[in-house]
């Protein structure tokens, strides 16, 4: 018995059998030609891969690519490769080294259809050009939220394309000294910055839905950027905002739905640039707790026929300056008081926003937290029936309209670069 017992406490220290680890995939990869199409059989396969020739690999959405918990699940090393249909997961988890589900190097390259789960980083594009990122499934590692990995990171790259994929409980989407790059028709719920640029020009930000994240889009030092036809929701924590702006020039901001946010436009010497202006066309802004925010006393931003619908408050100034240095023009707001005479759509006076100087929400921020109140909303009608000083004029819209306006058209885009490789490109997705 005890030669018996021992026996099989050796069994149950003993490492598990060869047989039980998965294959390689690396392998799988080595014995592809050049240029060729690797359809694995279906299973569970072990990671990390590096991937240094051009290839297609379909996984058709049978496989599966385990790293084993260190560090990127696959390497892009190369121009030219396809990953599609795939289970990329458990990649290892050092932010130093940017451990990812994919890493792309190179240029042309697909990544699609493929989910990418238990991963820090999802995928990872540094000095790449013109590839694509299409319809995966994103999430990061179950931490918290400030030590998860980004969901999509570009960095010093361009004219790629980042569509359609659905992004959840990850970090940031970045795009980091990057231009020429198109980020549509993607969904982001439960991260902290849905989108958030640094230092990158005459990006194309369009028909994406971010809803309940901490921030929307954030651009800092990032001129030229279009974004058109988004959907912001549910910013709403302590410092939660729809689209910010930070030191950021020529821009056109138009058709963007910001619901349900902390501030839902909040702007931070923006434009930056002499002689540059930010256009902010046809956008609804609406149960914000402020519609606008300015952080100081601004020039050089244009609101043309945007529609400020219940918002708590429409337009603050910190500071107590003004963003009547602004052009507010033929605008919709739902607590304009004047008439309409002559029934031609148009307000009969001006819409105006006035600061009181003793708004107690605004100087200390721990008040803030009983914004809405009935207390607060009692002594902010006291200050407008008997303010005890002169208020400062916020804004003043010459032609506010009766009514809210369908939507315009929008404008066209900066032009991207396209060649013959991106067009082949397109036509393999």
């Amino acid at each position: 018995m005890k030669i018996g017992g021992m026996l099989l406490v050796l069994l149950l220290l003993s490492p598990l059998p060869a047989l039980a680890a998965f294959p390689s995939f690396q392998a799988l990869v080595d014995a592809t030609a050049e240029g060729g199409i690797l359809t694995p059989p279906a299973g569970t396969y072990a990671g990390p891969v590096v991937i240094n020739k051009p290839m297609q690999i379909d996984g058709r959405n049978e496989v599966t690519i385990d790293g084993g918990g260190k560090g990127t699940v696959v390497l892009l090393d190369t121009d030219n490769a396809t990953l599609k249909n795939l289970h990329l997961t458990n990649s290892g988890v050092s932010h130093n080294d940017i451990d990812s589900g994919v890493q792309v190097r190179g240029k042309n390259n697909v990544i699609k259809d493929s989910v990418i789960d238990n991963c820090l980083f999802g995928v990872d594009l540094q000095q790449s050009e013109s590839n694509v990122v299409r319809r995966n499934h994103i999430s990061s590692k179950p931490f918290e939220l400030g030590l998860r990995g980004d969901s999509v990171r570009l960095w010093y790259s361009f004219y790629n394309k980042i569509t359609d994929n659905i992004v959840e409980d990850s970090r940031d989407m970045v795009v980091w000294y990057s231009a020429n790059n198109e980020i549509k028709h993607n969904k982001v719920t439960d991260s902290r910055y849905s989108l958030h640029f640094m230092y990158s020009k005459t990006n194309l930000v369009e028909d994406n839905e971010y809803y309940n994240n901490a921030v929307g889009i954030f651009l800092m030092y990032s001129d030229g950027v279009v974004v058109r036809n988004n959907s912001i929701t549910h910013a709403a924590g302590p410092t939660g905002v729809g689209i910010g702006f930070k030191e950021t020039s020529d821009l056109m901001v138009e058709n963007n739905k910001v619901l349900y946010c902390a501030s839902g436009f909040y702007i931070d010497m923006s434009p930056f640039q002499p002689d540059t202006t930010n256009q902010f066309r046809n956008n609804l802004l609406a149960y914000n707790d402020i519609g606008v925010r300015f952080l100081n006393d601004w020039r050089g931003n244009t609101f043309q026929q945007n529609q400020f619908v219940d918002n708590m408050t429409p337009v603050v100034v910190s500071g107590r300056g003004t963003a009547n240095n602004n052009v507010w023009d033929d605008n919709y707001w739902s607590d304009y008081q004047g008439f309409d005479r002559n029934h031609d759509g148009v307000g009969d006076t001006p819409h105006e926003i006035y600061s009181y100087a003793d708004r107690l929400w605004q100087q200390v921020s721990d008040a803030q937290f009983f914004k809405g109140s009935p207390l607060l909303e009692a002594l902010d009608f006291l200050e407008r029936l008997a303010p005890f000083s002169k208020p400062t004029l916020l804004i003043r819209d010459k032609t506010p309209r009766m009514a809210m306006l369908q939507a315009m058209p929008a404008a066209a885009a900066k032009p991207q670069k396209k060649d013959a490789l991106e067009m082949l490109l397109e036509a393999q997705q």
